[in-house]
């Protein structure tokens, strides 16, 4: 009886710690913005220029795509290049969700292009990116592509209802590992101008 009760004990230590983990603020580094204007929910944001590890997918479909282009530039960060030098993970996650999808890991802001080794696949490319001004709607819990549609039609309700025009694809922005339960964070963006 005593020995069940530490073992209930210990798992409920254990679920707690996790979920705990899961509140804490990770350091993991993210791209510094500055919120131009909010709309509600939305926020108008703009984004330094940022370098990019890059790969091409088959598809703008998140289920089908979204594992193998993260695999894909993930091993270049973890080894998978002409230094064989791990580089920091960062979040977002970004994918371009439009004719010409992609898969995006931001450099963490202490490299310059000229800092970064060459990718070991041809399939990853190192791009910088000029400075952007996005319009952002964040949502929690899990992300799927009915999820995403969701809020891209919000977001773009949003951005109509106030006469603010678009310009290029759906980009979804992805924070959390899969094993981080609670506190997800997503966001859905549009590129915009007149800001």
């Amino acid at each position: 009886m005593r020995l069940a009760m530490y073992i209930v004990v210990f798992i409920a230590v254990i679920i707690f710690g996790l979920v705990m983990y899961s509140f804490t603020f990770k350091d993991i580094e993210t791209p510094k913005y500055q919120v131009l204007k909010t709309f509600g929910k939305v926020e108008i944001r703009k984004y330094p220029n940022l370098i990019l590890a890059q790969t091409k997918l088959g598809s703008s479909e998140y289920k089908s795509s979204g594992n193998n282009g993260f695999r894909t530039v993930a091993n270049y960060i973890f080894g998978g290049n002409s230094k064989q030098q791990k580089i920091a993970m960062t979040a977002p996650v970004i994918m371009n969700m439009g004719d010409s999808a992609s898969m995006s890991f931001v450099m963490p802001a202490e490299y310059e292009m000229d800092d970064l080794p060459k990718p070991a696949s041809d399939q990853v490319q190192i791009q910088e990116q000029e400075s952007k001004t996005l319009a952002v709607l964040r949502f929690g819990g899990y992300s799927d592509d009915e999820k995403i549609r969701k809020y891209a039609e919000r977001l773009e309700e949003v951005l109509n209802e106030n006469n603010i025009k678009v310009k290029g694809s759906l980009l979804y922005m992805g924070y959390n590992a899969p094993w981080d339960v609670v506190k997800r964070r997503n966001e859905v963006a549009f590129e915009v101008s007149g800001y």
